[in-house]
């Protein structure tokens, strides 16, 4: 048998094992884990503790591979192009979604197409916190300040287009107020600039303002959330709290190349719902002010439809996009 044959004749002998088998074996190699954020940040934090746990489980590495820039855009056209074979995955953030809307056909990938969500790793809830000097206690205070002095009130977000920008864009949909959007270049100097009182409103992820709230730095007003938040016991939710139907609840979760045969995501999804029911992986999330929150395939799948299209409308209300 010449080189050619024989070379044909392995190719015929792969094709024919059942991609449940190579499941089953799945992984036998170190597997690629692109976060597309700079270290220490909460995609980063969350994506090394539970792939560590995938790594324990399944006797290979999982390495993480951090790839930030462009909002998380860069790091997920490297995942795009890759094989959908399992051996490349991505921790990324409600961004991804948001992404399509603002950067539009600038993108080099389908943010539907290219990808399949493996799972959810956790909740990233946003609260609506004030400035001290800001004489409101509740969501309904709020609300009625801000009606009475329509844009004297300025609100800080971490970008155009950003998460803490479309959460207050929904809820000035639903309410009516009229108040004045500061755009900053990233979380922290958001949070900096309410403390500073530069600002005295803001929609911000729990972990970062968490201190500060404890602290009496800040007032936190309502979770944009539909589930309170175990780091902010007492504060409700926006819609228990005077706007019903509000719902806004930014997460992290894994996806993998368009094409990755099921059962590797199946059991990509299974080994990460154990993981996160580890008590010690609860307890580092919870350390981190996120919330758990273990999906199957088809809910992440689902939910990441829903967040496109209300990403969509909230993007195209703002008129927020990437120049």
């Amino acid at each position: 048998m010449n080189k050619t044959a024989a070379a044909l004749a392995v190719l015929a002998v792969i094709a024919a094992v059942p991609v449940s088998a190579i499941a089953q074996a799945y992984p036998v190699k170190t597997v690629r884990v692109v976060i597309p954020w700079p270290a220490g940040g909460s995609n980063d934090v969350v994506g090394r503790i539970v792939m560590q746990k995938l790594s324990e489980a399944l006797g290979q590495q999982f390495v993480v591979d951090n790839r930030g820039g462009a909002a998380g855009s860069i790091g997920a056209d490297i995942v795009a192009k890759a094989p959908g074979d399992g051996y490349t995955i991505m921790v990324h953030s409600t961004t991804h979604v948001g992404n399509a809307h603002l950067y539009g056909k600038k993108l080099t990938y389908d943010t539907l197409k290219d990808f399949t969500g493996i799972g959810m790793l956790s909740a990233q809830p946003g609260v609506l916190t004030v400035h001290p000097s800001l004489p409101v206690k509740t969501p309904k205070e709020f609300i009625a300040l801000a009606k009475s002095r329509p844009g004297q009130i300025n609100y800080s977000s971490s970008g155009n287009g950003s998460a803490p920008h479309l959460q207050m864009a929904l809820l000035i949909s639903m309410t009516g107020i009229d108040i004045t959007h500061v755009p900053y270049k990233g979380g922290s100097p958001q949070v900096t600039a309410l403390l500073a009182g530069e600002t005295q409103a803001s929609f911000a992820t729990v972990g970062t303002v968490i201190n500060h709230i404890r602290g009496g730095k800040l007032r936190a007003l309502g979770l944009g959330s539909t589930k309170a938040s175990k780091a902010l016991p007492g504060v409700p939710t926006l819609a228990e709290a005077g706007v019903p139907g509000y719902d806004m609840s930014p997460w992290i979760g894994v996806f993998a190349p368009a094409g990755t045969p099921k059962p590797i995501i199946d059991k990509l999804n299974a080994e990460i719902n154990k993981a996160l029911a580890l008590p010690d992986v609860v307890k580092s999330l919870e350390n981190q002010a996120l919330d758990p929150a273990p999906s199957t395939v088809d809910q992440f799948n689902t939910a990441l439809k829903v967040d496109y299209e209300k990403y969509g409308k909230l993007i195209k209300l703002t008129g927020a996009k990437i120049e």
